[in-house]
């Protein structure tokens, strides 16, 4: 090993998990951001979860940065989701709640969520507050 190569450290991933029934609103909150938001940031990867339950054990097992939680997704709901991990995990990553519409914003905070961006998402607004929730955990 050369002296170069054992100064370079593995790169960091930050982990975001996105929830949502609808694949088109995964995939549309995944290009949006793509692999890097911003350059003082890490590179991000993505967990495409489609349901309430597979969320709740995957926020528990640990390991997320950041958890963008669809509040129009049925049957369970992202704002209740993001409720129910505020009160049970101790020490919650940021969430961004997707909200129907501006108007909506109460409730995401009600939510306990951190952000919220509503939809349609706007790739520059969503970048922003995921920016912003990043650096704020760093």
């Amino acid at each position: 090993m050369t002296e170069a190569t054992e100064r370079t450290s593995p790169p960091v991933v930050l982990r975001v998990l996105v929830y949502s029934d609808n694949a088109h609103t995964r995939a549309q909150v995944m290009s949006a951001l793509g692999d890097r938001p911003h350059p003082d940031l890490p590179a991000l990867t993505y967990l495409e979860v489609a349901t309430g339950p597979v969320v709740i054990e995957l926020m528990d097992a640990g390991g997320i940065d950041l958890a963008i939680l669809d509040g129009e997704a049925t049957p369970v709901g992202g704002m209740g989701i993001a409720k129910q991990l505020k009160d049970e995990i101790r020490r919650c990553p940021p969430i961004l709640v997707l909200t129907g519409r501006p108007d909506d914003a109460w409730l995401a905070n009600w939510s306990r969520a951190e952000a919220a961006v509503p939809q349609p998402i706007d790739p520059i607004r969503l970048a922003e507050a995921v920016v912003t929730l990043l650096r704020a955990s760093a």
